[in-house]
């Protein structure tokens, strides 16, 4: 027998398999490898091949080798679930949601059995009629479509608990149904719809009516009439106030939507999948899969032979998987091999551009983006008009926007920019499109024990010009950036992080590749915490323009920030609220730590409260009273931020560095004050929990959580909010 390829994982990718991927027996242990992995999962999509007379044992080692290569990887079901009992492959699912009570909760067993089988589902709850309305056959009043959501939120969190994957959702409400300002308010209340992404759809009619500041109708469909009509423009600040303050509601374009629907004689679509890269009819689904780009790179450009033959064999891959694929139910499995959508999309781009010498926000990285995905799209479809000849066009081709183009094709879509968490660490390369969040990042590997690692291809340059000394790789790593720490300007302006790039450039790339996408494109624009609710109006606005599908934003700690809305109604002006300080529980336990001052040791006691710092004591033990004074007064008010919601990193930021007249010497450097010892005993107290206190925090691994590709995740473990 031949002898197969080795893999050769990233530090980092091992146990994510090992965790997530790698079967088991019934006592938890591990009875697979990487290579027997990929095996399986190579021999069992390549079975489908016999179906048309070809040998499946040549296109096994054909997707093995790919694989294993790590240049290209399907969607997470695929490589968990392919060659299984069930073997239910597809990420993505939309369902729809009709106005009975017998139709509501069909939609929730269906959501169950989706989420059971590992995928995420999209909903538009658009038919269910306002809260208000009577219901005749009751002469109740309906509690509309964000109580029902609820609902579906519960039925996630109950049945993720079983799974290997928690269950997501993707909620969406046109923009003119009555209940549309609940909707867009839904999300605000912390831990509400936790399970939801939730996105508002925006007609042309409304974008039109919002630039020439006009008035807009909200109507009861089932009735055919106007329930209230107001200015459009206080829609559209109301939805950028909750966007800026939650992340939620994000934009999908529902009029340029449609329009790329390849098969509307076979209904419109109306929802997209939880990252909304996926937009999708009632019942249909979608297998994903991505390149590579690191590994599609020869010199100061792509290797195009290499790109064309990689996606080739991407396209029968993912085709191959539509037809041994284990759907969840039977209307699924219909529309899916109906229409036969495939979304193939990239990944490793910022790092891509990086070996390329190309800044993320330039012009001439937007060239190479439609370059890129131009040619991926066009090889894709060469690729799927040649399985169209081979194994026939998909089902639904007659009366698609194909068949009036002359254009027989074995898939309705074949590309998706999707999100790729968890297979891009495997692959050792940055997710998706998206620049990297930082250049370096910490991983606890065991108990008690973090490391750092920086960014391969920065070290690799740093090496090249002799700044790899580690006296400027500590701040490197401290900071994750480059920015402020005096390295030369054309590696600081190469090496740019998300946070550093112009939301404008983000919201650039991302039209940049949806230009030459079939579907949507799942990207984040990220924003600084002090970004203003303008910023997210402009970005919002920039998206319609630039042809985007859809965009989210999340604004860099948005979690922290309650909004209120003043006014009887909810509406109009949105405020933060202020945290009342929490009462102290009767027993909390701490850590004590020693800072040597020039007035003598300082003491200094941090106590938690559910796994986050709560107070904090601060003594001297030897000094006059005025002294001591001020250090418990420190201590004091200490607490009192901290009770008060005031993450300990900013408090950290705000004491650490303040000078006195008489500095001292500690074994890890100068503490120059007082203030500059209590902010290092704050530090060394809480380890590296403070400087992402203010952040949400990775269930799995601890580390903080950041927005990519639509959703939040762990760049240190894999771990995503949306499955």
């Amino acid at each position: 027998m031949k002898e197969r390829r080795k893999v050769d994982l990233p530090d980092n990718a091992r146990p994510i398999l090992e965790q997530r991927y790698l079967r088991k027996d019934a006592s938890g242990e591990i009875v697979e490898t990487a290579e027997a992995m990929f095996w399986r999962v190579a021999s069992a999509v390549a079975g489908a091949e016999g179906r048309w007379g070809v040998a499946p044992e040549v296109w096994a080692e054909r997707f093995y080798d790919v694989m294993a290569r790590l240049d290209f990887l399907p969607n997470s079901p695929t490589l968990m679930n392919a060659g299984t009992e069930g073997g239910q492959l597809s990420a993505c699912f939309v369902l729809p949601v009709g106005d009975s009570m017998e139709e509501i909760f069909d939609a929730l067993k269906w959501t169950a059995l989706v989420h059971k089988s590992g995928g995420g589902t999209g909903f538009n709850f658009s038919g269910l009629r306002p809260s208000g309305d009577v219901v005749r056959s009751t002469c109740g009043v309906a509690s509309g479509p964000v109580s029902f959501m609820e609902l579906f939120d519960t039925c996630t969190e109950v049945v993720k608990q079983g799974g290997m994957r928690r269950g997501a959702n993707m909620a969406i409400l046109d923009c003119d149904h009555p209940d549309l300002l609940s909707f867009l308010k839904a999300k605000t209340k912390e831990g509400r719809l936790a399970n939801f992404n939730i996105s508002v759809a925006l007609s042309d009619a409304f974008m039109e009516t919002l630039e020439a500041d006009g008035d807009w109708s909200l109507v009861n469909r089932r009735r055919g009439e106007t329930v209230r009509t107001l200015p459009a423009r206080e829609i559209f600040d109301l939805l950028v106030e909750s966007a800026w303050a939650t992340g939620d509601p994000g934009l999908v374009f529902s009029d340029r939507i449609e329009a790329d629907n390849p098969t509307p004689q076979v209904g419109r679509i109306e929802a997209t999948n939880p990252c909304g890269e996926q937009p999708l009819l009632p019942f249909e689904s979608c297998n994903l899969g991505s390149i590579n780009l690191l590994h599609m790179i020869d010199g100061d450009d792509f290797d195009w032979k290499k790109l064309e033959k990689t996606v080739r064999l991407a396209v029968r891959f993912l085709d191959d998987v539509i037809e041994i694929n284990g759907f969840p139910l039977p209307q699924i499995a219909e529309r899916s091999r109906g229409n036969r959508k495939i979304g193939l999309g990239v990944m490793g781009w910022a790092e891509s551009l990086f070996r390329l010498g190309v800044p993320y926000d330039s012009d001439e990285a937007l060239r190479r983006a439609e370059r890129l995905m131009a040619f991926v799209t066009a090889s894709g479809r060469d690729e799927s008009r040649l399985l169209a000849e081979e194994r026939g066009v998909f089902p639904n081709w007659e009366g698609s926007r194909w068949q009036e183009r002359g254009i027989p094709l074995r898939n309705a879509t074949v590309t998706t920019i999707a999100p790729t968490g968890t297979i891009s660490l495997i692959c050792g390369c940055s997710s998706g499109i998206e620049p990297l969040f930082a250049l370096a990042y910490r991983r606890k590997v065991f108990e008690e024990r973090t490391l750092t690692y920086v960014n391969a291809l920065l070290v690799e340059e740093l090496k090249k010009r002799g700044l790899d000394d580690e006296a400027r790789l500590r701040p490197i790593a401290e900071k994750g950036s480059l920015a402020g720490l005096g390295l030369p300007d054309d590696l600081t302006r190469l090496f740019v992080t998300s946070h550093e790039i112009d939301p404008a450039w983000h919201v650039k790339m991302q039209a940049a590749f949806q230009r030459h996408t079939d579907n949507a494109v799942s990207k984040t624009i990220n924003l600084p915490e002090e970004a203003s609710v303008d910023d997210v109006a402009s970005a919002y606005l920039r998206a319609y323009r630039e042809g985007c599908k859809g965009i989210t934003v999340y604004r860099d700690r948005c979690k922290a920030t309650q909004v209120l809305y003043r006014g009887g109604g909810g509406e109009g002006e949105a405020v933060k609220k202020r945290k009342k300080p929490a009462g102290r529980p009767g027993v909390l336990k701490g850590t004590t730590v020693k800072i040597m001052t020039s007035f003598g040791n300082l003491y200094l006691t941090v106590n938690e409260a559910e796994g986050k710092p709560f107070e904090v004591f601060a003594t001297l033990g030897k000094s006059g009273k005025d002294t001591m004074a001020h250090t418990e007064a420190l201590g004091r008010l200490i607490s009192l931020a901290l009770r008060s919601g005031v993450p300990a990193g900013q408090i950290v930021e705000q004491l650490k560095g303040i000078g006195g007249s008489q500095p001292v010497w500690e074994s890890d450097g100068v503490i120059l004050s007082l203030p500059d010892a209590v902010a290092r005993g704050l530090e060394r107290a809480l380890g590296e929990s403070y400087r992402d206190s203010s952040r949400e925090m990775c269930p799995s691994c601890g580390a903080p959580l950041v927005a990519a590709e639509g959703c939040l995740k762990c760049e240190s473990c894999g771990y995503s909010r949306c499955g």
